[in-house]
């Protein structure tokens, strides 16, 4: 079952919506403002994001931008009240995969889900958000499941550990900053400091490494912060 991420902050859209995309057999969860949206989408395993772009606390372009930027390629259909050429242009090369403009029928929208999480299937040989397999299989982050295996052991993570592994493992060799990870760990802007990420990294090691001061999944680079390894894939 597909999870569908619904995000607005008109509770009648996003209550339509989740019906009629309930009723085609996928799940849905609800967000309705930005930061929310943000968090969900980062390590929530979705398969497709329903996105509105005016959104309270963080705009959808923005979310977009951000996402993307953390290599995170979900599929992404945009809602708006705006429709104007440039609008539609601005936000697929935001990253969007599709766009509609409100008011929209619910049953457009369902058609297009089903179309966009076909085109991203045939072009990737699979759903988005199912299974990420690393150093040659021996480590496995099954999205759906929120579950992390190391040579098919189940590795018992944090919600924090979870999102940090889940981010860097998307976009191995990507060196994050420490800011960037402290708004991953905290699932919100960042508001901590930067001895939070290097707990969480370190904790993060000692489960994932044989030898953590020679590290194989997460190295640091110095000055700057952590980078998954890029021979891991």
């Amino acid at each position: 079952m597909a999870k569908i991420l619904v995000v607005d902050d008109e509770e009648k859209i996003t209550r339509v919506v989740a019906a009629y995309l309930e009723r085609e057999g996928y799940s849905v969860t609800v967000a309705h403002d930005g930061q929310e949206a943000l968090r969900l989408a980062a390590w929530g395993g979705f398969a497709l994001v329903v996105l509105d772009l005016m959104l309270p606390l963080l705009p959808g372009e923005e979310i977009v931008k951000r996402l993307r930027q953390q290599g995170i390629m979900l599929p992404i259909i945009m809602l708006t009240a705006k429709g104007s050429e440039e609008e539609r242009i601005l936000g697929l090369g935001l990253g969007a995969d599709d766009y509609l403009v409100k008011p929209f029928s619910p049953r457009e929208l369902v058609a297009r889900v089903e179309a966009v999480l076909r085109r991203y299937q045939h072009q990737n040989g699979r759903a988005p958000g199912e299974v990420l397999k690393l150093a040659n299989g021996r480590l496995v982050i099954d999205i759906l499941r929120h579950e992390v295996t190391l040579d098919e052991r189940v590795l018992l993570l944090t919600a924090s550990e979870y999102r940090l592994l889940l981010v860097m493992a998307r976009s191995p060799g990507r060196v994050f900053s420490r800011g960037e990870l402290l708004e991953v760990a905290q699932g919100e802007i960042a508001t901590g400091f930067d001895r939070t990420v290097d707990s969480h990294i370190k904790n993060l090691r000692q489960k994932l490494e044989d030898r953590t001061e020679q590290p194989l999944f997460i190295k640091t680079v110095y000055g700057v912060g952590y980078k998954f390894g890029e021979k891991n894939r």
